[in-house]
């Protein structure tokens, strides 16, 4: 038995080092392709690196406040919620009246984009529906709410990841490293937040940790989705800028708000998601 556990890890070993090395040429031939996908796959890890940040604390500390938690929160709150207006909206619209579109036409696609972002998010909340039944039936089931949580971050990443990929793909440089370093500031306490979750629904520190780290690896793969998205048509930009900017405003007052505010700490969490957005307007104007 001892030496058929020991085969099965050296043939796994052996079966991640050949997808690592699959995934690696399949990177190096995107770049070569794109040059805009290197920069984009930068942004798209250091975001989640900064998730992986985040987790470090649970390995530390054995409890957090609920009011320090819903803290992290609101001030992630306010930098996505500054990123989604200064980072992705108005160069949205900037975008769409350079390629020659009139005010009134100019706002209404950014609108459009708006709308169909906010409204891939909310099917994608959806299609995690018989999860939410589930716990609902099975009251205090708290291992279920923690991994529907997890799933949900996860999924949050995906918008978060493709807005740093057309931000890339098509804004001046430095907004896009303004949206990246909001959405890795952001990130820090969703990293936290998903190694809390499992950790107290007693998954040991590691383990939540790791799983934690695991949920921000899709932001590179989703910013590199994001380029390959404008490379098929620059005239995506302008919808694309938007639809993630909606895809982010939908989290915000969807989740993010409503979770920050319901352990009875919401007016402190509200103050700092003031000072995220102002931290976030800082980046996006008096830097750029």
């Amino acid at each position: 038995m001892r030496a058929l556990t020991v085969r099965r890890v050296i043939g796994l070993l052996i079966c991640s080092a050949g997808c690592l090395l699959l995934l690696g040429s399949l990177v190096e031939q995107l770049i070569n392709a794109n040059p805009k996908m290197h920069a984009a796959l930068l942004g798209g890890a250091t975001a989640a690196a900064a998730t992986a940040l985040g987790t470090l604390p649970v390995l530390f500390s054995q409890n957090f406040s609920k009011r320090t938690y819903d803290g992290f929160l609101g001030f992630g709150a306010g930098v996505m919620l500054g990123a989604t207006a200064f980072s992705l909206v108005i160069p949205a619209l900037a975008a769409a009246r350079a390629a020659g579109a009139g005010a009134w036409e100019a706002s209404l696609s950014a609108g459009a984009g708006i709308m169909a972002g906010a409204g891939a998010i909310l099917l994608l909340s959806r299609a995690t529906a018989p999860a939410q039944v589930l716990v609902g039936d099975v009251h205090g089931n708290s291992l279920r709410r923690a991994w529907l949580f997890v799933t949900a971050v996860a999924l949050h990443n995906l918008p978060e990841g493709m807005a740093i990929g057309v931000a890339y793909a098509g804004i001046d440089i430095e907004k896009a490293h303004s949206l990246t370093t909001g959405v890795s500031i952001q990130d820090v306490p969703e990293g936290l937040v998903v190694a809390l979750a499992l950790r107290t629904v007693g998954y040991s520190r590691l383990t939540s940790v790791g799983l934690g780290v695991l949920s921000g690896v899709i932001e590179p793969v989703a910013a590199a989705f994001g380029v390959a998205l404008i490379g098929i048509s620059g005239g995506l930009l302008p919808f694309a800028l938007a639809a993630a900017g909606g895809a982010m405003l939908f989290v915000i007052v969807n989740d993010v708000i409503p979770e920050m505010r319901e352990n009875g700490n919401g007016t402190s969490a509200t103050i700092a998601l003031v000072f995220g957005f102002i931290l976030m307007t800082v980046l996006d104007t008096a830097l750029a």
